[in-house]
């Protein structure tokens, strides 16, 4: 077997890469994805590259149906069984307001019921010691109830279980006899941090989603068997590793963020590549847009996470999502203005233009309509679009209502694209005291090239990189993903009564038990860090553990690196040690970026193309990537058009070809 594949299904299209091992050789393709059987779009892709997959050795997967079934709410109807006198932390949570200026704003609501929340007797202390034992009648009592009111998946969250799970373990046994065939999660294999709140809030996502999650990855499994796949199938998670199909269906979780995750991966290989830094991770598809961050060849992450105001609390790559995909459909407030999203088109019925039963104008509707999308050209020529439809519904929908001009109402939803799509990268740039000036842009994504000179000219970013084959890239990233797993586990002692042995056991404690849970492919790479606070504190501050030998100078550490975070450091005050952290990689090879050949100048052709940051229509140059070598230059206006997507670039933009065919483009210094 000499192939690896990577398959991302988006929300219009499915993408797959297929990389040949023995010869680094890759393959290409998207297709329509079918939302009601992702599995049909896979294989389709699988025929159009020419691939059998008889002869793959990998596939690794990233899906969007966890996080669909979590923000549609679709998911399993959910029970909760926890400690007597915490029904209600879900309801509770805690006093801040993730939007603070929103008068209006209202948490979201539970995704169990209160009539599904419930207790039973038990009680451990905070260090794990048994207070109250299992009341098991109770628990078998409140299974029964459960199951009476049709519930099909159970979370079990009882208070302290991080420091001793056998209470949860013998419940869910209880379970699992009373309720056969019900999907059970229990929170000490879903999160071992203390924080009531959000340990309960992650298992009871999980328990959500895990039906769903374990039928689909299941049938998908079976599919690909089905066509002669022998091999291993690896899912992505939202920290931007990968893990076995069966961890993923028991923990769906972890998977929440897996698309969006691959693409920033990718570009810390390609950063790499390019001996670039530091780079802004740009994602623009056709339900929405993703950014993330890449500094030194590392993507960043965060603990702290909500989707849809829920609150996860495992490692998830810190992204950035809006809904300003091609497929956003742009439509007219209440107050007579212009608006874009969140609703989205996606592959059913998809834009009016690609003739499939959309009626709603989308962004990529308005990009057809402006010329910066060749109708006749779209997906390589195999998928023409229908330019007079998409123009029709532009002037029905929004230019006559508004009293404007077509290409002014067209262009009014391609700059409504780009502001929204520019404050998602401002958000985590300039609202986390870091200047995009200092970063470059690598856009990807269906859209991303056809909208990344304008963001980065919104946000004085003064460098755009376009990948090869950037439609597809978030499926290239996924070959780039390393196996992986993420460990944090509560301990809760005083820094000064700890010591490198004491260190030393835990951590080869927690090793065993991720090792347990994943395949062994080679030796393992181990990432340590502590979590530490002063006491009295709320938060903590993490501080890497290059090895336990020097344990005895992490209280220094700590110390500095508070300083550097908050101004001050506070060596008289004892230092609380939280949470001990564990990563567990085992590599795999990285896809090589092949290099292309120098070439003389490209033929191109010229058409008339409206340019929104001049306000009018242009000549500009139209050149066919494939054609371009490396060290080439072009100067604006100009468009480099693929099979997959449109790269654009305005007057006063500088287009270069690099040696791995990477676009670079140095994006002139104006108001967008």
């Amino acid at each position: 077997m000499a192939l690896r594949i990577g398959v991302d299904i988006g929300g219009t299209f499915t993408d797959l890469v297929a990389l040949n091992e023995a010869t680094g050789a890759v393959h290409n393709t998207k297709a329509l994805s079918t939302p009601r059987d992702l599995l049909e779009g896979v294989l389709r892709c699988v025929d159009q590259a020419g691939v059998q997959l008889s002869d793959t050795r990998l596939v690794i997967h990233g899906t969007t149906i966890g996080i669909n079934a979590l923000l549609e709410r679709k998911g399993a109807v959910t029970g909760l069984i926890t400690t007597d006198g915490f029904r209600d932390v879900l309801e509770i949570g805690r006093g801040n307001f993730l939007r603070m200026y929103d008068v209006l704003y209202q948490r979201p609501t539970p995704l169990v019921s209160r009539g599904r929340r419930l207790e039973v007797a038990e009680r451990l202390t905070s260090r794990g010691e048994v207070l109250t034992p299992l009341d098991e009648n109770a628990v078998r009592a409140a299974a029964r109830q459960l199951a009476a009111e049709g519930v099909t998946s159970v979370a079990i969250v009882f208070l302290f279980s991080y420091r001793n799970a056998a209470h949860e373990r013998r419940a869910a046994e209880i379970v699992a006899e009373v309720i056969p065939g019900a999907a059970v999660s229990v929170s000490h294999r879903i999160t071992q941090e203390w924080r009531e709140y959000e340990r309960t809030s992650t298992t009871v996502v999980n328990a959500y989603v895990q039906p769903i999650m374990d039928c689909y990855l299941g049938a998908f499994g079976k599919g690909l068997a089905g066509r002669g796949f022998e091999g291993q199938l690896l899912i992505t998670q939202s920290n931007g590793g990968s893990f076995s199909l069966e961890a993923a269906r028991s923990k769906p979780v972890h998977t929440i963020e897996s698309g969006p995750a691959a693409g920033a991966v990718g570009c810390t290989s390609l950063a790499e590549t390019l001996g670039m830094d530091r780079l802004i991770s740009f994602d623009m598809g056709g339900t929405t847009a993703k950014c993330a961050i890449v500094e030194r060849g590392l993507v960043q992450t965060t603990d702290e996470y909500h989707v849809d105001g829920l609150p996860l609390r495992i490692p998830v790559i810190d992204i950035k999502e809006v809904s300003a995909g091609g497929g956003t459909i742009a439509w007219i407030d209440a107050g007579g203005a212009l608006a874009l999203g969140p609703q989205s088109a996606g592959a059913d019925p998809g834009p009016v233009c690609y003739k499939l039963g959309g009626a709603e104008p989308t962004v990529t509707d308005a990009n057809v309509v402006l010329g910066r999308i060749d109708a006749s050209r779209f997906l390589g020529g195999t998928m023409p679009l229908d330019g007079p439809a998409a123009s029709k519904a532009i002037d029905e929908k929004l230019a006559l209502p508004l009293g404007l001009a077509r290409t002014s109402a067209a262009a009014g939803v391609v700059r409504l694209a780009d502001v929204k799509m520019a404050l998602a990268v401002r958000s985590i740039t300039t609202e986390r005291g870091l200047d995009p000036r200092d970063y470059a842009l690598v856009a990807y994504g269906g859209g991303g090239p056809l909208h990344a000179v304008a963001i980065a000219r919104e946000l004085g970013i003064p460098r755009v990189v376009i990948p090869p084959s950037p439609s597809t890239f978030s499926a290239w990233g996924m070959l780039a993903t390393d196996l992986r797993h993420d460990l944090v586990r509560t301990v809760l002692e005083p820094l000064d009564r700890t010591d490198a042995a004491w260190a030393e056991a835990r951590f080869a404690e927690m090793q065993r038990e991720i090792e347990s849970a994943m395949p062994n492919v080679g030796t393992p790479v181990l990432h340590r860090a502590a979590d530490l606070r002063y006491q009295g504190q709320i938060h903590t501050v993490t501080v890497a553990v290059a090895n336990t030998g020097g344990w005895a100078t992490l209280r220094r550490e700590f110390d500095v690196a508070h300083e550097r975070a908050y101004g001050y450091a506070a060596p008289d005050v004892e230092v609380e040690l939280i949470n001990l952290r564990l990563t567990v990689v085992f590599a795999l090879e990285r896809p090589r970026v092949a290099t292309i050949a120098r070439g003389a100048r490209a033929a191109f052709e010229t058409r008339k193309i409206y340019s929104t940051l001049l306000g009018d229509a242009l000549e500009y140059r139209v050149y066919q990537r494939e054609r371009l070598g490396a060290g080439e230059r072009i100067d604006g206006p100009a468009v480099v058009e693929e099979a997959g997507t449109t790269t654009v670039i305005e007057p006063g933009d500088v287009l270069t070809v690099e040696d791995h065919g990477c676009l670079v483009i140095d994006v002139a210094k104006g108001v967008a």
